[in-house]
């Protein structure tokens, strides 16, 4: 006999008595002790089929978390990985956890990237003019801060380097012992690909930036090479930040292509999108600010050679980290109204072009707003599509084609994106709106009652709800069959093993069980099976509770709830393995209905017919036939009942002189008492036969 599982209390509606037995149990569930069953909950064998699919992966990456490490490697390496080099494909839970650690530091790392590339134009911004001497100098605190904010990005890519080469190496340690031809093949193409990773990923952190602003640039400035200054900070810039950029997009898309997606969330994907396109714009308004000062400082040298004494050393400053004002030669020149309304202040009486705006910020003191409203420019820059004003130059030409270009192509992306994400959000919404119209039509159509249409109404919101308008019987059945089957046998083997019945059965036949199960979704109070029904279907609760009910003698009822991990529906068991075989379907023996919002799975009876008569053999074993008659539900309501009617028996005779079932002396309608009366019913009930007594036919 199976251990006695944590028991119910079994109600009874209708009936009242003093005297009631000290305990009286009916053990609804189909196993009390059993934990709630999840809808994505995983298989239990680590060698089952369904956690081998779960877990498998390119063996290449065939660590979890490895996999996004690897992402650098070519594809060729994946493709050659899934030759059977390395472990098998599952993993134990430490690389489960291991892996949502890679992936959490893949994500940050990501942003990471994002805000170096934010980080690298501001060295344009350390460039400004002294409004009081009109010379060209390198803001210090400014440099500074930035400087320390370049190292501690390339610091998080040096440890990102650093994490890859470890894993890389425990990888090579793990494959040592392989010594198929193919396995050091793909070895060998691995390690080429990492280097050549690892070379690029070093090439992006070099501190080029540094250097130009620390020793080059205030050499130039001491030399009088003013305008020279941002010709090479922008050099420097371009032959970094581009392959900085392209870095970063394809971390972006190996994470896409490991992952499918990034932050898991569709507004994640549109704040991603719009930090790109606010990277972008700010770029584009660093280089405008640079040009902008270089034209301002090429205003300066034409007024300076057009004076007398007046050498290009005096458009730099002294000390070009900060500035000084000790030099007679360069005080004259401070005082030049002349020199300064035409260059600083105004931008009528110079050419400036599309750099105009800077006027206002080259010598402005202010950081934030010499930030900002490069941003604001590139912003506005990017999303019109060029309402700029140009000059003949060809260098201002080129920047404002380059910048054209680049805002048309990344407006374009951007609307692109977001309208994707937004079709993707508002799709399913959309066609629950077109259903519940449609089914509106129909009801009003048919006149059917207001009640019938709040039912109607409730089940679809309710459906909605539960599964995000997603048909999983839809999704698995475009599957191929051995995807479908392992999908389903993942999703519904820990439910079906819960039931006590199938936990002798071997997992061909729970393959075969879960491969034909439906996924249900019930509304609250709706009936699911009334008693005398033909029983449909079993059912297995996945989530959510099911009020059962079975009615007794003179309307006393049954009352019990059915939660995750039940069952219901077992007279079909008897009704499949009876010889011969009846095709009328077996009554129900109680009434179903929902307590809320339920999702199940169900089992109809001509599945459970087909798996029955191709795997007889389980199902008649002893084992089996007394599991089932042990967890029935008809079977534990009849022992309940009769549990309580011995009790009730025995009680009575203490009270009597006589023994309830000895004839009485006098007619049945001059009985002392009316107890004997029912206790001559509940004895019939007891002497009549069992529930599924001839319930498997060996």
């Amino acid at each position: 006999m199976p251990p006695i599982p944590k028991p119910f209390v079994c109600t009874f509606e209708g009936h009242s008595t003093d005297t009631e037995p000290p305990v009286l149990y009916r053990p609804c569930q189909g196993r009390g002790q059993s934990p709630p069953a999840r809808f994505t909950s995983s298989a239990s064998s680590s060698s089952s089929p369904a956690a081998m699919m779960a877990a498998a992966r390119c063996s290449a990456c065939s660590d979890a978390g490895e996999e996004a490490l690897h992402a650098e490697e070519a594809s060729g390496a994946h493709a050659a990985g899934n030759s059977g080099c390395g472990k098998p494909p599952w993993s134990s839970s430490s690389s489960e956890s291991r892996a949502k650690l890679f992936q959490e530091w893949n994500r940050a790392f990501l942003l990471v990237c994002a805000g170096g590339l934010f980080v690298d134009p501001l060295f344009f911004y350390a460039l400004s003019i002294s409004r009081t001497c009109m010379c060209v100098f390198i803001d210090g605190w400014f440099a500074v801060t930035v400087t320390v904010l370049r190292c501690a990005n390339d610091a998080v890519h040096l440890l990102n380097l650093w994490m890859q080469v470890r894993t890389a190496a425990y990888d090579a340690g793990r494959r040592a012992s392989a010594d198929e031809e193919g396995c050091k093949a793909i070895a060998k193409v691995r390690r080429l690909s990492f280097l050549r990773s690892a070379l690029f990923d070093l090439f992006v952190i070099l501190p080029v930036p540094q250097v130009s602003m620390w020793i080059v640039a205030p050499a130039l400035i001491r030399r009088g090479m003013t305008t020279a200054v941002m010709t090479v900070f922008l050099i420097v810039f371009l032959l970094q930040y581009l392959p900085k950029i392209y870095n970063a997009f394809c971390f972006l898309r190996r994470l896409q292509n490991l992952q499918g997606y990034i932050f898991g969330t569709i507004w994640g994907g549109i704040a991603l999108n719009l930090i790109a396109y606010f990277v972008a714009s700010h770029a584009a308004g660093a280089c405008w600010y640079l040009l902008g000062i270089q034209r301002a400082t090429k205003c300066l040298n034409q007024q300076c050679m057009a004076m007398e004494g007046c050498a290009q050393r005096t458009v730099a400053c002294t000390d070009p980290l900060y500035y000084g004002v000790t030099e007679r030669q360069r005080l004259a020149w401070a005082e030049n109204k002349k020199v300064r309304s035409m260059c600083l202040d105004s931008s009528d009486n110079f050419e400036y072009g599309a750099y105009k705006w800077t006027v206002a910020l080259v010598t402005n003191p202010s950081r934030v707003e010499k930030i900002l409203l490069p941003i604001f420019w590139g912003l506005m820059t990017l999303s019109t599509f060029g309402t700029i004003e140009s000059t003949t130059e060809w260098l201002e030409i080129v920047f404002n084609i380059i910048v054209v270009t680049s805002g048309l192509l990344l407006v374009t992306a951007l609307i692109g994106n977001i309208k994707v994400f937004l079709h993707a959000t508002t799709s399913k919404k959309q066609a629950l709106h077109l259903r519940m119209r449609s089914l509106e039509w129909w009801m009003r159509r048919r006149h059917l009652p207001s009640g019938f249409r709040q039912r109607v109404r409730r089940y679809e919101r309710q459906r909605w709800a539960a599964m995000r308008g997603v048909d999983e019987c839809e999704v698995t059945r475009n599957l191929p069959e051995g995807l479908r089957r392992d999908i389903k046998y993942h999703l519904c083997l820990d439910l079906v093993r819960q039931v006590p019945l199938f936990q002798h059965m071997d997992e061909l036949v729970l393959e075969n069980i879960c491969d034909r199960v439906k996924s249900l979704i019930f509304p609250k109070g709706e009936t699911i099976t009334r008693e005398g029904d033909p029983v449909q279907r079993m059912l297995f609760v996945v989530r959510g509770h099911l009020r059962s009910s079975q009615a007794l003698r003179n309307g006393v009822k049954s009352h019990c709830m059915l939660g995750p991990g039940n069952f219901s529906g077992d007279e079909l068991l008897s009704w499949c393995l009876r010889r011969p075989f009846v095709e009328r379907l077996p009554p129900s023996s109680s009434t179903l209905v929902t307590a809320e919002t339920t999702e199940a799975f169900g089992l109809g009876a001509s599945d459970l017919r087909y798996v029955t008569q191709h795997f007889r053999y389980t199902f008649v074993s002893e084992k089996v036939r007394r599991s089932a008659r042990y967890y029935s539900p008809g079977w534990r309501t009849w022992a309940a009942v009769a549990i309580q009617l011995a009790w009730r028996r025995y009680r009575h005779r203490l009270t009597l002189t006589s023994l309830s079932f000895i004839r009485p002396r006098r007619p049945l309608s001059r009985c002392s008492s009316l107890e004997e009366d029912k206790l001559r019913i509940y004895t019939a009930l007891l002497t009549s036969p069992k529930p599924n007594h001839d319930d498997v036919a060996a």
